[in-house]
């Protein structure tokens, strides 16, 4: 696998200075409808009729398969409203997910990126189990889906355990609040101190190291003076240790399926609200997730997107890179604050990494379409609007009955060209060799993810 280079559409945040991060200090003290929206589809049948209309490629063009190599492991680990009872509560408490409760600790926090200096919050945590996975990972993402009030925000942290015993410390892998008012959403930057860093948002071992097990930590914030509490509806993690390289899959037998996902463009969106980084190249990653949204026919209202200029098309894409947004970071690829976006409209919603794009034609085969994050050099992914990226995000929606790939791309310049059909064995390796084959699931909890069988990751 390459060395992951970005969440973005551009180059990666990693290389960029971090200012302000340390700033933030916590000291210890005594969502009608999206207009293009559709209603959620009935579960697709395969049909012969999927082509490869889109692009014309002989067979012996694609990308043939490589050697054999190690097993992927990934392991992926959730609690939901119920199952968080397994955790551990110091100052929150179980109801319909976790919420502060009473023995909160007082504390001040300033945020870096506020005018407001340090101001007095109430704060709660859970401690998830130690969670074994069954081998030494390598990398941890997790995700969540959360309600914030005004007033309120969460942290999400983690550590590991090496199979001897060592412990790293607590990383933090975001503040996160689904509201900007008063509070920004940030990254804490690599926190590179021990046994791991923070590459954005997924915990990375150092060279050499891996880890045994491991743990989060959820903290919950609520202003002193403030009623409200956030609450922790599902929280979990992928773990994972990948191999190098992967081979090229072979399509499963069947026929093809290509979902009605809408078509956005993200280059509608060029110039637009430079604080929050722009809009066109820079959106891929909300402009993706806005897409699954209106597939499952939800979405902001057009009250909560009023504010967005009347001038710009599609103003729900514009609500959605507002909040995702990520301070120190300085962008709105966070995989999993698109998730936890998401999942502010009632969404089942996690990142986890899968094996192959065998395993993504299961999520579609239950009508479920995918974000994905890719990543590819001159001349490695045919008919793609871009010539090259570090780091994208598209939209799988099917396959072809030959086993292409069909991609929403949000880079394409209009709506009308935004489907594309990309060969298997590229489409692959820009996913696979890139972020490890990283996805968005974002679905209601009323249609069923694909049969488990032997997979772990979902």
């Amino acid at each position: 696998m390459r060395v992951r280079q970005t969440l973005l559409c551009r180059p990666t945040a990693t290389s960029r200075t971090m200012a302000g991060l340390t700033a933030a200090v916590i000291t210890l003290g005594a969502a009608a409808t999206p207009s293009p929206a559709a209603p959620p589809p009935r579960l697709p049948q395969p049909s012969s009729a999927v082509s490869d209309r889109d692009q014309t490629f002989s067979d012996s063009d694609d990308v043939p398969m490589r050697a054999a190599t190690p097993d992927k492991r990934i392991s992926y680990t959730r609690w939901g409203t119920r199952s968080v009872r397994q955790g551990r509560f110091v100052g929150t408490r179980h109801q319909d997910g976790v919420e502060i409760g009473p023995g909160t600790t007082p504390v001040l926090y300033r945020d870096p990126y506020g005018t407001s200096g340090r101001l007095a919050y109430d704060r709660g945590r859970w401690f998830s189990p130690w969670v074994k996975p069954g081998f030494g990972l390598t990398e941890l993402i997790a995700s969540y889906t959360a309600s914030t009030p005004v007033g309120t925000f969460i942290e999400i942290s983690a550590r590991g355990r090496t199979a001897s015993g060592q412990e790293s410390s607590w990383d933090s892998l975001g503040r996160w609040a689904n509201h900007d008012r008063r509070f920004h959403r940030m990254s804490l930057g690599a926190q590179d101190d021990d046994l791991s860093r923070i590459a954005v948002d997924t915990l990375v071992t150092r060279p050499g190291v891996s880890l045994d097990s491991w743990q989060l930590r959820m903290s919950l914030f609520r202003r002193t003076d403030s009623g409200k509490t956030p609450t922790l509806t599902t929280v979990g993690a992928t773990a994972s240790r990948l191999p190098a390289a992967s081979p090229t899959s072979q399509p499963l037998a069947g026929g093809g399926i290509s979902l009605k996902v809408p078509k956005y463009s993200q280059e509608i969106h060029a110039g637009e609200y430079p604080q929050w980084d722009g809009g066109g190249e820079a959106w891929c990653s909300p402009t993706s997730t806005s897409m699954l949204l209106a597939y499952w026919g939800t979405g902001p209202t057009p009250r909560q997107y009023a504010w967005v200029n009347d001038d710009y098309r599609q103003p729900w894409v514009d609500y959605a890179a507002r909040h995702t947004y990520a301070w120190g970071y300085d962008g709105t690829g966070d995989w999993p604050y698109n998730t936890a976006y998401a999942g502010s409209f009632g969404l089942d919603s996690f990142v986890t990494r899968l094996r192959s794009l065998r395993e993504a034609e299961l999520f579609i085969r239950a009508g479920i379409p995918l974000v994905a994050s890719i990543g590819f050099d001159a001349g490695e992914l045919d008919g793609s609007p871009l010539t090259s990226t570090a780091g994208h995000v598209s939209v799988i929606r099917g396959f072809t009955d030959s086993g292409r790939v069909i991609v929403n791309d949000t880079a394409a310049p209009t709506a009308k060209s935004v489907r594309r059909v990309y060969k298997r064995g590229q489409f692959e390796n820009a996913w696979l060799d890139t972020s490890g084959g990283v996805v968005y699931v974002i679905r209601p909890a009323s249609t069923p993810l694909p049969a488990p069988k032997r997979h772990s990751n979902w």
